[in-house]
């Protein structure tokens, strides 16, 4: 199916159906087979990580090079660095775009961001060291992966996950100490359904999700109990 932009044109939809409802084994036969074969996200980052044509890389240059598995691929993206260790302010650096993209994946619009954001960029050194962390775990998950349960991955479906997903990133922004590391695995683990139409793997992020939201209110409203009884004793 195609949606039009605001000037009335064509344009592709965020999702793509390339993968396939072949099973495991035929799927990585065809793979070895075949040159021109599809190349997995990891693969992707990779190859833009060892590119050292670039001196940075931008939020834009990650776009082009994953617009073929459109909205699925950049809330991954934008949603693991979360899920791990990172730095304080990694949150509020990627939060708003993912929340961004969530946005757009639950009103099936062709993913977009505005240029002060695309052009965001990051030394390719940073970039890659950021990937050494990601790779691994994205290498380990794109095994796992294949096409099951395809009701879930349906337009109607994907639709509502991506409000689902738009919840969780608004916790990923919210300043609570280590509250964006649930709900960002949640959001890569239904990002990572999405993409390869696994309905499993999008079963474990809402269930995941579900307990972070869960989990993020008790946090929260122990801060909240934490912060009245310390200003009740400073004015008593």
């Amino acid at each position: 199916m195609q949606d039009n932009d605001p000037r009335g044109e064509p344009v592709s939809s965020y999702r793509t159906d390339d993968t396939g409802d072949g099973s495991e084994g035929d799927r990585r036969r065809s793979s070895s087979k075949d040159p021109k074969r599809r190349k997995k996200l990891s693969e992707v980052l990779l190859e833009i990580a060892a590119d050292d044509s670039r001196d940075r890389i931008s939020i834009a240059d990650l776009m082009e090079a994953t617009r073929l598995r459109a909205a699925g691929a950049l809330i991954l993206l934008f949603a693991l660095p979360n899920a791990l260790p990172t730095p304080p302010g990694t949150s509020a650096i990627l939060g708003l775009p993912l929340l961004y993209l969530c946005i757009q994946m639950a009103f099936a619009r062709t993913p977009w961001l505005p240029k002060i954001i695309s052009e965001r960029s990051m030394a390719r050194e940073d970039f890659s060291a950021l990937l050494g962390r990601m790779g691994p775990i994205l290498q380990r998950a794109e095994r796992y992966l294949r096409p099951r349960l395809l009701p879930l991955t349906t337009r109607a479906a994907e639709r509502a996950l991506g409000a689902f997903c738009a919840f969780l990133a608004l916790l990923v922004v919210l300043p609570i100490p280590l509250g964006n590391m649930l709900p960002a695995l949640a959001i890569s683990m239904i990002a990572l359904g999405v993409v390869e139409r696994d309905g499993a793997w999008i079963i474990a992020g809402v269930s995941v999700g579900i307990v972070s939201i869960i989990i993020v209110w008790g946090v929260f409203v122990v801060l909240i109990k934490t912060v009245a009884y310390l200003l009740a004793q400073a004015f008593s």
